[in-house]
Parts: structure tokens; sequence; C-alpha cells
């Protein structure tokens, strides 16, 4: 392949392993961010094994797992009465079946250890406080003309826009409500050493540890209103009222948490359309600026890892451009889409009433851990072609 430069607008995680993933195979990289200094966004983030994987390919993982969180098992427990429904084992048990960990931790903590190899990388130059939205401008700020640029600037990217028939942004209907509570002021009722997601009518709840901060992930997903184009804001008393107001009929101790619950922000979830993520000749979006999903399935991290490797390893061994972005499009996109199915049917099952949801519980409390997680194995066990 003739690549030799390649100019990536956006330096989050998707940016970040791309930028690594070219690196590592000689390709010059230019990193573009319009932001004067990269700041921790969002608070948790699960990374499943088919995420660890690429991550270990890119020697960034030994350090994450010194510090990260790696529990026994992802637990379902219902969310009006605190009972246990199943669990998919982890900890060893991903390793040996998966080939990788499974790992909670805090996103400032994966940026942090991205940062730290995209800087020791004397082929990769991080270049923030600068707005591209020309090819002049792109050209200008990579020191010419880049032989590949990638669109990795998330949901609301203006890149995007460049590549005709490329999706939109769309709002979800449903909104997360986030906060943080030390360690010592858990709940009794929460496991503090695994991911527990409760499940209930019209909502869940998620909670994990985030070991290197000491203190305890909680996100309550449920229904909610369109608030236009925004991330996150912090949680008004309206907004408070909105999230207890979904939980009302769900388990009393979960109830007392969500009405003291410190600081919350509150971030609609938006999703992007299906669409062309390329322009067949030199540019390709990836990460969230291409398919950003609703976390149903836990795994908007764990795309954006995979897009930005196998865009390296498919680009670099294809003889023409053009042609190794369609065939990342056509091989991500069948993937994505399965995804998004996935975390579609969990929503499903999640949020289930009535006599679907007494459905739900008696069926999955049947099956063996085991088998739960076989059902994860093309997820899980996927391993990213570099």
């Amino acid at each position: 392949m003739s690549v030799k430069t390649v100019t990536i607008v956006g330096a989050g995680v998707a940016g970040h392993v791309a930028a690594l993933s070219f690196a590592k195979k000689g390709v010059a990289v230019t990193i573009l961010d319009q932001v004067s200094a990269l700041q921790e966004i969002g608070a948790g983030l699960q990374l499943s094994p088919n995420a660890s994987h690429v991550l270990d390919k890119l020697g960034v993982l030994d350090g994450l797992r010194a510090v990260w969180n790696e529990p026994d098992a992802i637990e379902l427990v219902s969310g009006t009465t605190l009972r246990s429904i199943a669990n998919v084992p982890a900890g060893k048990f991903a390793r040996d079946r998966w080939g990788a960990p499974y790992g909670g931790l805090h996103r400032a903590t994966l940026q942090k250890y991205l940062l730290q190899a995209v800087s020791a990388d004397s082929r990769i130059k991080l270049i923030l406080g600068t707005t591209v939205e020309t090819d002049a401008e792109i050209n200008a700020a990579s020191g010419g003309k880049p032989d590949l640029v990638i669109g990795a600037d998330g949901v609301w990217s203006k890149f995007r826009k460049t590549i005709a028939g490329s999706g939109t942004p769309e709002f979800s209907d449903m909104v997360a409500w986030r906060f943080i509570i030390p360690e010592r002021d858990v709940p009794a009722f929460i496991n503090t050493g695994n991911v527990t997601a409760y499940l209930g009518p019209s909502a869940h709840f998620i909670t994990y540890p985030l070991k290197e901060t000491g203190f305890m992930n909680l996100v309550a997903l449920s229904a909610g209103k369109n608030p236009g184009e925004t991330w996150s804001a912090d949680c008004d008393p309206a907004h408070r009222a909105e999230m207890t107001s979904q939980f009302s009929c769900w388990h009393k101790d979960i109830r007392a948490l969500l009405s003291y619950a410190p600081k919350p922000t509150w971030w609609p979830l938006f999703k992007v359309k299906p669409g062309r993520w390329t322009d067949g000749v030199n540019r390709v979006l990836i990460g969230d600026a291409a398919h950003a999903l609703t976390p149903f399935a836990a795994q908007g991290a764990a795309m954006a890892i995979e897009d930005g490797y196998e865009l390296a390893g498919i680009v670099m061994s294809t003889a023409n451009l053009g042609e190794a972005l369609l065939t990342f499009e056509s091989r991500r996109s069948a993937r994505i889409e399965r995804v998004r199915a996935r975390g579609n049917f969990n929503k499903f099952a999640y949020h289930a009433r009535g006599p679907v949801r007494m459905c739900r519980d008696f069926v999955l409390s049947m099956r063996k851990p085991e088998k739960v997680a076989a059902d994860l194995d093309w997820l899980y066990g996927y391993k990213a072609a570099g």
C-alpha cells in the first residue's frame, strides 16, 4: 500500500487507536482536534475482551490492567426485588474463553494510557486547538496533503458532512443519568466487585467499580426528552424529578439511592443512523462519527477500538486505497449492525414489563452461566485483524 501519511480529525478513543495502529505499520500520522487540551469526558466504561485484545496488540493493556477492575461476573438482577436473575462469568473465565480480559475503568484512565502511547511514538504528531473543516485547512494543519483522512470526531462530526450519503445523528428517546459515589458509601445491596445490571420496567440501572479512583460508577437509563445537540448537562431539579419518576415502581433501596445521587449528569443518548462511511477515494469515518450506538450492549468504546485497528490492517494490506476503504466499510458495517441488533434486543429484554418480564426472568434463571456466555462468543470472542 502506498499510504505514507494519515491525518485523523478527532483525538478521542477511535482517533488514538487508529493513530497507534497506523504508526505501528510505519505510517506518519497527524491527529487534529479543536480542543486546546484533552479532558475527561464521561465517567466509567467497560472494555470487553474484543476491545482489550486490540489494546494488548497496541501495547496499552498492561498499563490498564494494573489499575482497572476485572470483575468475576456481569450480573443481571431484578430491579424490583433485587433477586439475582442470571450472570455472565468474567475474570479467568473470560481470559480462557475469549482470549482477553474484561475490565471496567474510568474513561479518563483509558484516555491517559492511549495518550501516553501516542506521545511516545515519534511517528505521531498531535495538534490541539485547531479547527479544520476544509481540505485546505486539513492540508495546512497536516503540513501537506495526506494520503488518507480519517474522521473520528464523534456523533456531532463535522467531517462526516464531507462524505455523501453519510448517516445523521438521531435522538434515541433514551437518556442516562450518570453519577459516582465513594466505595465506602455504596449501599449494601450493590456488589462492589462486579458489573451489575438491574433490570426493571421501562428502565435499567448499571453499577460497577472504578478501582483506580476508589469510586463506584452508577448509570440509570430510561426514556427521556430530546434536548437538541448536546452531550451532557448537570442534572437540575427537573431532571432529577424526571429520573426518580422513571423508577417509581422499583425497589425502595434503588429509589432511595437515586433520590440522593450526588451531582448526577444528564446524558441524552444519540445514535447515528446507518449511512456511508467513505467516499471510496481517501476519506473514511470511524467510531461514533460513523455509527454512534446506544449503550445497551456496552460496546461503544469497543467498536471504536476495533474500527481504528482494523482500518489500518485493511488499508495497509490492500493495493488500492479506494478498494480498501470500501472493504473496511462493508466488513465493519456488518459487524456494527449485528452489535446494534444485540443492543436493541437488550433494551427490549432489560425494560420488559408484565408477563414478558416474568418470562424473561424464568428463562434466564434456568440457563447456566456458561450457556449465557456462549451467546456472546461472536461478540467478545471477536479478534480484530490489524
